[in-house]
């Protein structure tokens, strides 16, 4: 395996450093790359174009290395996992980041895996309660809780609790998952599910008059949704796929605790977002909750999906 030799013999993959840099930097400048895109492109719009781009290219791709199409049960599942995933989750996300800054979106996106157990183990019974998942659970919370209400910086709170309700959305689809049947080719699978919620996105825009009327598209925000077609959702879930094939999945979910850290450091020194005591310490308890769950045995032994 190639690597860079290291004082005493020991070696670094290159390829494995490139890959957690994709998943930690690029995913976590998603989130401003969103906010600028929003900021001019329409919401539903520009969602939908980032993920039928990036959809039907990973699918194409997969498809012309020999991987089978999906059959008739498989694409049902498919656009169940869309609706949930991409419509409801990135619809929701893309027009509240109209109103509410990228590093604050970031925390709030940060509960994924806080809502995913608690589906698991309070809603479906896939896993055992415990104190230490009730525990993680309500610390997650009371951070958001407390990023929602303090004073200091007060935030528009339908538009954060429309981030949640869409995170919510990822986590049942991330649980239906795994009961219902998808194809092998967990990339083959991820373009189908991207490609049929970019296709429904850009029907809402239409259903919503997005279309009716674009607004002039700088190369500032043109260049922040070819980010996130490129970088976000070709370039990190290819790196994310290929190291769930190398390592193991809690080392790989380690990425739900840095995106939050890298989106708001991108937010406060490149687009000057605000960042008081109160933010970072609310943003704590919320990345103690993720960092308790993605340690819980039970857990760390599931794929943890971005």
């Amino acid at each position: 395996m190639p690597g860079v030799p290291l004082a005493r013999g020991r070696r670094v993959d290159v390829r494995m450093l490139l890959a957690f840099t994709a998943i930690y930097v690029l995913w976590g400048g998603t989130f401003l790359a969103i906010r600028v895109a929003v900021l001019e492109i329409p919401p539903f719009f520009s969602s939908g174009v980032r993920f039928l781009i990036a959809g039907a290219l990973l699918y194409g791709v997969m498809r012309v290395r020999g991987q089978p199409s999906p059959s008739t049960a498989e694409w049902r599942a498919i656009a169940t996992i869309a609706l949930c995933m991409f419509v409801a989750t990135y619809g929701a996300l893309f027009w509240a980041e109209q109103y509410v800054p990228s590093g604050i979106t970031s925390v709030i996106e940060a509960t994924l895996p806080i809502t995913t157990v608690a589906l698991e183990v309070f809603v479906f019974r896939q896993q055992p309660f415990r104190w230490r998942t009730l525990g993680a659970v309500s610390l997650g919370f009371s951070g958001v809780a407390w990023l929602l209400l303090r004073n200091d910086q007060p935030f528009p709170g339908l538009p954060c609790l429309v981030i949640l309700a869409g995170g919510t959305a990822w986590s049942l689809g991330a649980v239906l998952t795994r009961s219902l049947p998808r194809p092998p080719s967990l990339p083959l699978a991820a373009g189908a599910q991207m490609m049929l919620g970019g296709a429904v996105l850009l029907a809402l825009s239409q259903a919503t008059g997005e279309l009716q009327s674009l607004p002039h598209i700088s190369l500032r925000a043109g260049l922040a949704l070819l980010y996130l077609i490129v970088a976000g959702s070709l370039a990190g879930f290819t790196a994310y796929v290929w190291l769930l094939a190398r390592m193991p999945a809690t080392q790989v979910a380690s990425h739900a605790y840095v995106n939050p850290l890298v989106a708001v450091a991108l937010g406060y020194f490149v687009a000057g977002e605000p960042l008081t005591l109160p933010m970072v310490l609310a943003s704590a308890l919320v990345l103690a909750s993720v960092v308790v769950i993605l340690t819980t045995p039970d857990v760390g032994r599931r794929r943890v999906t971005p």
